[in-house]
Formats: structure tokens, C-alpha cells, sequence
């Protein structure tokens, strides 16, 4: 069993608050997770219709029969259990009762806010980061960017090609009804390869909306579904100080590679290495990964990018407390001078930060105003 960076984090915070809930993708390893790390305590598939049932008819004997030491998997499904819990962290008055989770973070923060507003801790749980995967063998970027990173296709040995298709339509013949009407499945299937195919572009939800025949708002809504179902997310431009000179777009990302590589229908490593879109794939890779850092750490962090009319570019901005950290990535192998453009054009204009090149490649290097580091180092980059 690969263990989670995040285990000691979910551990130390059970001691000081009554409840937890932890939020991610399907397959991210939530459950095993819980109820790996937490033996202890009863743990109740709220998928189970029967369990649902018994749930949503009877809370209160469903919380009696649960005890004071319950696991809930994916709890958005009974919504009206939320308040029951409410009634019976604020009876007892102890931590460490129960833990939460759900693969729709809409649905859970909505009831959260609700009802457990100041009684629980909010977790998110990503697929394996490259530090828990830690491979013991020479893996290259290609291979582990075309697998991804979700845990079934590790613990299993899963034809992943397939395990994505299956993920997909799973998604989206299960999980997507549960969130939107949809009249048309196979519409909604081109949304998700459009966004594939912008992957590390700015984005123009008008062109999308017109390119498969939809409004603007359906646009905005499905990427809102999306990011709810920890899919993609979107990378905002940085905004504080700057002028009127500067791109209001956003850009999309994909939280899992392999996931984006079956969407672009890219059948093997070797096939990534000559992609038109390797370049944006190993920046999607890259954020995410540091993503993983932040959410597995728990640190305070904002995140955007840069970009001006003339050009001009950061692909990564880390707003932390007390400091700003800039990030360049690059899918090239060989360190080059021109890894160091928007970085250059950051200090000159903005003034002092931490920086960092993150790379394709093997070496690493630190530089007297520069990090420069390879692919494997991303947790460096908020440690």
C-alpha cells in the first residue's frame, strides 16, 4: 500500500475538531485512505442503497447505529444528514467523531456551509503525488505524464487506456446527472475534449459555446461542473498592482495527465513526446503537482499567472503568506537560457521574489536568484 502525505495532517487535526470531511476526484483514494488510517471507527458507503435508505428515512437511528466514531463516504447523496450530525457534534461536544467525504465538492460545501459551519476541517485528496509514488525505477516524464496518477491503475495493474474510458463514462452517465440536466450526453462529451484540447491556453467561453452549438451560460456552468468534480481547474491572471496592459482570460488545466491524454486521444508515451500540446500537457502536470503539495501540506496558497499584451509571461504565481514565489516550466530537457525570460521580466518590474525553473529534465541547479529544478522536485517548490 502506498501511504498519503496527508495522513498525519488528517490525524493531528482529528484531535481538535469534531468533524473532518475529505473532498476529491473519484477514484483518489479517499476511502482506502479513511479506512486504512482510521480501523477504529464504523465506516457506512452511502452509495449503498440500502445504507442511503436507512440513512434518509431514520437519521437519527442511523447516527445511534453509526456511534460516535463514523466514517460517511460520499455523504452528498443523503444531504438532510448533515444537520443531524450538526445536532450531535453540538450534544456532545467532542472531537475526532466523524469523517466526511464526497467526490462533488458543490454539493458537500453547500451542506457544509449550511451545517457544520466551524465544526469541521476541510481535506482535499488528490491522485498520488510523484513524492508517494516515488518510483524505484527510471520512469520518464512521458510515461508517468501518459499513465497519470490515479491510484486503481497502481494498486491494480489496470489497462489505464481503458480505466480512463471507463472513468469518463462512469462520470458522466452517473456523476453528471446527479448535478445537471443534460439532454444530450454526447454533447457534453465534446465540452470535456474542447477543454482538453485548450489545456494551457487562455480560454474564450463564446468560442467554445459557438464551436459545439451551446450558450454561453451552459458554458459556464458545465466548467463550473467540472471544477466541482476536481477534473480541471482554472488558472486565473495575477491582478494586484498591474495595469490595463495585462490578459483578463483564464487558463484551464487538468488535475490528472493521463485522464488529459486519453481525452486527446494520445495512445502512448512516445506518441507525448512529439505532441503539438506536450508543451501545455507538462505545465498541466507541474501545477498540479504542486497543487497535491499545497493540499497535502495544508498551506495558505493563491495561484495565477502572468501574462501582457507584448508578450510577457510567468506560467505559475504562488501567493503565500509573507511571500511570492514566480515558477517557469518548461517540457524541454536542456537547461537554456531562455527558461529564464519571465522570471527576468518579473524582477525587473515587480520587484524581489522567490523563483524557480521547473524542468523536463534530470539536473538540478541553485542559482544565486534562481531554483532551477527537475521534474521530480515539485514538493521543493512550497516546502
Amino acid at each position: 500500500m502506498i501511504h498519503r502525505i496527508i495522513e498525519n495532517q488528517i490525524l493531528e487535526t482529528l484531535d481538535h475538531v469534531p468533524s473532518i470531511t475529505i473532498t476529491g476526484p473519484r477514484q483518489s483514494g479517499k476511502t482506502t485512505l479513511v479506512k486504512n488510517l482510521l480501523p477504529e471507527f464504523s465506516y457506512f458507503n452511502l452509495e449503498d442503497p440500502e445504507l442511503r435508505t436507512f440513512a434518509l428515512t431514520d437519521p437519527k437511528g442511523f447516527l445511534k447505529t453509526a456511534g460516535q466514531k463514523a466514517i460517511f463516504d460520499e455523504i452528498q447523496h443523503v444531504p438532510d444528514l448533515f444537520s443531524y450530525i450538526q445536532v450531535e457534534i453540538d450534544k456532545t461536544g467532542q472531537n475526532g467523531m466523524y469523517v466526511l467525504t464526497g467526490s462533488n465538492n458543490f454539493l458537500l460545501m453547500e451542506r457544509i456551509s449550511q451545517s457544520l459551519a466551524g465544526r469541521v476541517s476541510i481535506f482535499h485528496l488528490l491522485p498520488f503525488s510523484i513524492q508517494e509514488l516515488n518510483p524505484g525505477y527510471e520512469v520518464s516524464t512521458e510515461e508517468i505524464m501518459h499513465r497519470g496518477c490515479y491510484p486503481r491503475i497502481y494498486d491494480q495493474q489496470v489497462n489505464y487506456q481503458q480505466w480512463y474510458s471507463d472513468y469518463i463514462t462512469t462520470y458522466i452517465e452517473r456523476d453528471l446527472r446527479s448535478l445537471i440536466n443534460i439532454g444530450d450526453l454526447s454533447v457534453f462529451r465534446q465540452f470535456i475534449r474542447l477543454c482538453a484540447a485548450r489545456t494551457g491556453q487562455l480560454i474564450n467561453l463564446s468560442a467554445m459555446a459557438t464551436e459545439i452549438a451551446v450558450s454561453y451560460q451552459t458554458i459556464k456552468r458545465w466548467l463550473s461542473v467540472l471544477e466541482a468534480s476536481y477534473l480541471l481547474f482554472v488558472l486565473n491572471p495575477f491582478h494586484k498592482n498591474l495595469n490595463k496592459r495585462v490578459v483578463k482570460s483564464s487558463k484551464i488545466y487538468f488535475y490528472d495527465t493521463g485522464l488529459l491524454c486519453y481525452l486527446l486521444g494520445i495512445k502512448t508515451p512516445e506518441e507525448l513526446m512529439f505532441h503539438y500540446l506536450r508543451g501545455s500537457i507538462f505545465e498541466s502536470f507541474i501545477i498540479s503537482e504542486i497543487k497535491k503539495s499545497v493540499f497535502n501540506l495544508r498551506i495558505q496558497a493563491e495561484f495565477s499567472f502572468f501574462r501582457n499584451l507584448t508578450g510577457n509571461e510567468v506560467d505559475l504565481i504562488i501567493e503565500m503568506p509573507g511571500i511570492v514565489k514566480v515558477v517557469e516550466i518548461k517540457s524541454g530537457k536542456t537547461i537554456n537560457p531562455q527558461f529564464f525570460k519571465g522570471i527576468n521580466f518579473w524582477y525587473k518590474n515587480f520587484g524581489d521574489s522567490q523563483s524557480f525553473v521547473i524542468y523536463a529534465g534530470d539536473e538540478t541547479q541553485f542559482r544565486s536568484d534562481t531554483s532551477v529544478l527537475n521534474w521530480r522536485l515539485t514538493e521543493n517548490i512550497v516546502n
